[in-house]
C-alpha cells in the first residue's frame, strides 16, 4: 500500500469512525454522566475490541459473514438488541452519577465485545477490507488498515468521550440531563436505522 492509499484510508477511518453511530453516542453520554476519567475503560475497549474485529474480518471473519447471510443477520439482531438495551439504560438514567451509585460507565470488556456486535463497525470494516486489501500483498494490506483504524480512533473516542464530559457542568440540572439521556437514547436506536435495512 503506498502512502497516498494509506492517506486515504485514514481519512475513511476518522469520517467512518468519528461520525454519529453506536460507539460515539454512547461515548458522549458515557462523558457527560460520569465524566472523562471514568469513561476511559469504555474507550480502551472500543480499541481493543475494535482492532481485534479489524484482525479478525481481515483473517478470515468477512469471508465467512460473505458465505453465510443468515450469520450476518443473527450479529444484526444481536447488535440491535443490545444497543436498544443499553438505549433503555441511557434514557432511564436521570442523574449524574454522584447521586446515582447504581449506575456505572461501561467496563472495558463490556465496551470490547459490543464491538463484536456492533452493525456500525462490521459494515466499516467489511467495507475498508472490499476497497483497501491487495490480494497481492493480503496480510500486508490487512496490518495497513489495522494501523490506519489505530491512528484514527484516538482522537474519535477521546474528541466524542470530552465533549459529553466538557457539557457535564451544564447538564447536572436534573432536568436537563433527563432531557439529554433520552434524546441520546433516541439517537442511539435511530443510529441503527441504516445498517438494519
Amino acid at each position: 500500500m503506498n502512502l497516498e492509499t494509506f492517506l486515504t484510508l485514514i481519512a475513511f477511518a476518522f469520517v467512518a469512525g468519528g461520525t454519529p453511530g453506536p460507539n460515539t453516542m454512547m461515548l458522549f453520554t458515557s462523558g457527560v454522566n460520569f465524566g472523562f476519567r471514568n469513561t476511559l475503560p469504555h474507550m480502551f475497549g472500543i480499541g481493543v475490541g475494535f482492532l481485534a474485529l479489524v484482525l479478525g474480518i481481515g483473517f478470515g471473519l468477512g469471508a465467512l459473514l460473505t458465505t453465510l447471510p443468515a450469520l450476518y443477520l443473527v450479529l444484526k439482531i444481536l447488535g440491535g438488541s443490545y444497543l436498544v438495551y443499553i438505549a433503555w439504560r441511557i434514557a432511564t438514567s436521570d442523574t449524574l452519577p454522584e447521586a446515582k451509585a447504581r449506575s456505572r460507565p461501561m467496563t472495558l470488556l463490556e465496551a470490547a465485545a459490543f464491538q463484536w456486535v456492533n452493525p456500525k463497525a462490521w459494515v466499516m470494516l467489511v467495507t475498508a477490507m472490499g476497497i483497501y486489501t491487495d490480494p497481492d500483498h493480503y496480510a500486508d494490506t490487512v496490518i495497513m488498515i489495522f494501523l490506519g483504524f489505530a491512528i484514527a480512533l484516538i482522537p474519535c473516542v477521546t474528541g466524542w468521550a470530552g465533549f459529553g464530559s466538557v457539557l457535564r457542568s451544564w447538564l447536572s440540572d436534573p432536568v436537563r440531563l433527563r432531557r439529554f439521556n433520552i434524546s441520546m437514547a433516541i439517537l442511539l436506536v435511530l443510529s441503527l436505522w441504516p445498517m438494519l435495512r
